[in-house]
């Protein structure tokens, strides 16, 4: 984990204030808390933070994207979700004050908004108001997690693949989705629940067909429509 340069510092903040968590505040209340986060930035591959340890911070991700997942006793990951610019993580045990609950680790190289589990806390007192904010985004969480479990267990994979790849391409800091999603076969793999192999063998059907386009790290969506009606089927 490095510093972001001091000349980052403002534009890093000034994206901050439009995330999810911070959108709805009027300027003096988003200046209070936003000023106190601390910027860091990450290399791809480097961990974050991991399950167990103490939670005594949130990050918002002002950049590049973060995997949050839960490590199986075969050594295998199961991915809960990857993490967009513009979303917040690790909100659980900073509110809760007990243990990290998973690992998030940088899937590309990122920059981090840390806010201390002290100063939320105590800007959460002094503006009830923001409370209804947090409870959205702990409850869009746990929708995303209940619906991404309901995948795995009960659609077919090329749908799951399909939706997981579309969700990906969503940026919420700009203005329309992006066509590539930086992410191995095999971190794609845990995403939807499947073997590297399955989700190779859907992969390269879709770039015969002309749909995606396969690099080393990364895929290209080429033909997003008919992916949205495959993602439809399910």
């Amino acid at each position: 984990m490095t510093p972001m340069p001091q000349n980052s510092f403002e534009d890093a903040r000034r994206q901050l204030t439009n995330g999810v968590l911070f959108r709805g505040l009027v300027t003096g209340e988003r200046d209070a808390i936003v000023g106190r986060a601390r910027m860091r930035q990450f290399t791809a591959g480097e961990p974050i933070f991991l399950m167990g340890s103490p939670g005594g911070s949130m990050m918002a991700v002002l950049s590049g994207r973060v995997r949050i997942s839960i490590p199986s006793r075969e050594g295998r990951e199961i991915v809960l979700a990857v993490v967009q610019p513009g979303e917040v993580f690790g909100e659980i045990a900073l509110l809760d004050g007990k243990e990290r609950t998973a690992d998030a680790h940088a899937v590309t190289a990122c920059a981090l908004a840390v806010l201390e589990r002290r100063d939320v806390l105590e800007f959460l007192e002094r503006q009830p108001d923001v409370w209804p904010r947090v409870v959205e985004v702990l409850c869009d969480r746990l929708r995303a997690t209940d619906r991404q479990m309901a995948e795995v267990a009960m659609q077919q994979l090329p749908v799951r693949l399909a939706k997981a790849l579309l969700r990906m391409t969503y940026v919420e800091t700009l203005s329309r989705p992006t066509d590539r999603v930086q992410l191995s076969q095999r971190e794609l793999g845990n995403i939807v629940g499947a073997a590297r192999e399955s989700v190779n063998k859907c992969l390269n059907e879709w770039q015969r067909s002309g749909w995606v386009r396969i690099d080393r790290t990364s895929i290209t969506i080429a033909d997003r429509t008919t992916l949205e009606r495959v993602a439809k089927q399910g």
